[in-house]
């Protein structure tokens, strides 16, 4: 079943380009059914990019599931255009009675700073406490998740010495939990970022508990006990050269990057990376809106006022 999308969406062209099966709006209202509503607040700077990565994911499954964008309204974009803001996101003020399936909130480049010195820090605290009245399971990606474990929770993040940036192993610690269904032992995942979340804090919390680890990147996937919120470190959902975007970025502003582990064949930047997580990608997305938001959620929750 298809993702429901403006026609005019600019990632409508690239989705439909990889055989994903996506319903523009004149379609979707012929259809007798009740969609999953899931609503992606998208913190990245790439928002282009990152709104296909999540559709990419999110099509891949028998559900039909209704898009809403969402955008800060404290913070000015300098990667995307106005028009397209204007036109396909919403902020918090317009959707604040409304209440959603699911939500995803993605990673943002603002690690070196503290929580509270990001200029939408009391935004996202009001998305937030929103998402834990309004949303049934909300799907926290990288900083996102270090934000949610730090307000809910109180988890410190920590400095790293040097920044993790590449794709590494992981090993599935609760292989019972539904999120891995039809997971192997071991998957990868990339990860790109300057701090982390330690196993030593989250153990001393009782609210909640660990999934998935690398021995190498630490920490990659934890759930609250009650199921309602999912947290990844990682970005299960980067494409096969984001990686590389990251890295030749950082290169032209002389921050003198390490190459990403286990990225490029060989270690060489000139040879085109194998993507080797997008399997497990698309099976935890569609487990994740399978198992924890469409077997779960009531029927006529959505229409709650």
């Amino acid at each position: 079943m298809p993702i429901k999308i403006p026609a005019d969406l600019p990632a409508r062209a690239d989705l439909e380009g990889e055989n994903i099966f996506v319903m523009t709006e004149d379609r979707a209202v012929t259809q007798d059914i009740r969609p999953l509503e899931i609503v992606i607040v998208n913190l990245m700077p790439t928002k282009l990019a990152t709104e296909t990565q999540l559709l990419r994911l999110l099509g891949n499954s028998p559900l039909q599931v209704n898009i809403t964008l969402l955008r800060t309204a404290e913070h000015v974009s300098k990667h995307t255009p106005q028009k397209h803001l204007e036109r396909f996101y919403k902020t918090f003020a317009e959707i604040d009675n409304c209440s959603f399936d699911g939500m995803i909130i993605t990673g943002a480049p603002v690690e070196h700073l503290p929580f509270e010195s990001v200029d939408y820090w009391q935004e996202l605290l009001t998305i937030m406490e929103y998402a834990s009245r309004r949303v049934y399971s909300t799907l926290f990606l990288c900083w996102a998740a270090q934000a949610a474990l730090y307000h809910f929770y109180e988890l410190p993040k920590h400095v790293l010495p040097a920044k993790i940036s590449g794709v590494f192993t992981h090993s599935v610690l609760c292989p019972e939990c539904r999120l891995f269904r039809g997971f192997d032992d071991e998957f990868t995942a990339p990860h790109s970022r300057y701090t982390e979340i330690r196993a030593e804090d989250v153990r001393k919390s009782r609210g909640l508990r660990i999934l998935a680890q690398s021995a190498r990147a630490g920490l990659a996937v934890l759930e609250s006990v009650d199921y309602n919120q999912i947290f990844m470190t990682g970005h299960l959902e980067y494409d096969r050269g984001t990686l590389d975007a990251e890295y030749r970025r950082d290169l032209e502003k002389g921050l003198n990057p390490s190459i990403p582990e286990n990225y490029y064949p060989g270690g060489n930047p000139e040879a085109m990376p194998v993507m080797t997580w997008r399997a497990h990608a698309h099976l935890f997305f569609s487990n994740w809106l399978n198992y924890y938001v469409y077997q779960e959620t009531p029927f006529d929750f959505t229409s709650q006022g």
